[in-house]
């Protein structure tokens, strides 16, 4: 798997200190989330660089083999336990790596960069997030879940250990059930950090609520 070929980045104020970098859902691209930046409403707050990046096209073994965007591949969508492809993720997080890399030669340092995603993007979060070996920002985890606790346990970093997790998740999702989302939050919990969580009457989506909640916590943290 081949690093995103090509990422859009939008910048709230000139010569921004903070970095998020927010990865979309499963065969969605880039441009998913480009109009929740505008929602949150970050006018006077210290100005960050919001990177979308695009995750590779590759055949999707759940569904059928057609190619689309993933960070990994699915090979079981059935119950709570999905079959992933741990050498995908493997491989996404050496690209989300790079990503923090560029950042930093661009003079934000780790410290002050957020991973962010939505569903396979969510899970990605946790999946870079917690096994990073320096300490972020804080995670963002919009309707994610934990991929693989063997692969994070292999490659878990004390430097992220207590780094700050929000999450939301909906209560009617149909894609990726809501016991996901809660596995994933005591999860994280339980492994030291501070999770801030966050359930809505919704489906598989964001909503107005979930903005509100998410500008709060984040902007606590854009100091």
């Amino acid at each position: 798997m081949n690093a995103p070929t090509s990422t859009i980045e939008i910048e709230t104020a000139p010569n921004p200190e903070f970095a998020v970098i927010l990865m979309h859902g499963l065969g969605a691209d880039a441009n998913d989330f480009v109009p929740l930046i505008p929602e949150l409403r970050l006018a006077g707050a210290p100005g960050v660089r919001f990177v979308f990046p695009n995750a590779p096209e590759i055949p999707v073994t759940a569904n059928n083999g057609y190619v689309m965007r993933a960070w990994y591949d699915i090979l079981s969508f059935q119950g709570i336990n999905r079959q992933v492809d741990e050498t995908g993720i493997d491989a996404s997080c050496t690209t989300v790596r790079q990503l923090i890399a560029a950042q930093n030669a661009r003079g934000i340092a780790t410290s002050k960069i957020f991973l962010a995603g939505f569903s396979q993007g969510g899970a990605m979060t946790y999946s870079a997030g917690l096994t990073h070996p320096d300490a972020l920002a804080g995670l963002i985890v919009m309707s994610g879940y934990v991929p693989s606790q063997p692969y994070i346990e292999s490659r878990a970093s004390e430097a992220n250990r207590r780094t700050p997790v929000f999450a939301a998740h909906g209560t009617q999702d149909d894609v990726l059930p809501v016991i996901l989302g809660e596995t994933a939050r005591d999860y994280a919990s339980a492994r030291g950090n501070e999770v801030e969580w966050h359930a809505y009457p919704m489906p598989h989506s964001v909503c107005a609520e979930e903005i509100v909640a998410l500008r709060a916590w984040l902007v606590a943290r854009l100091k």
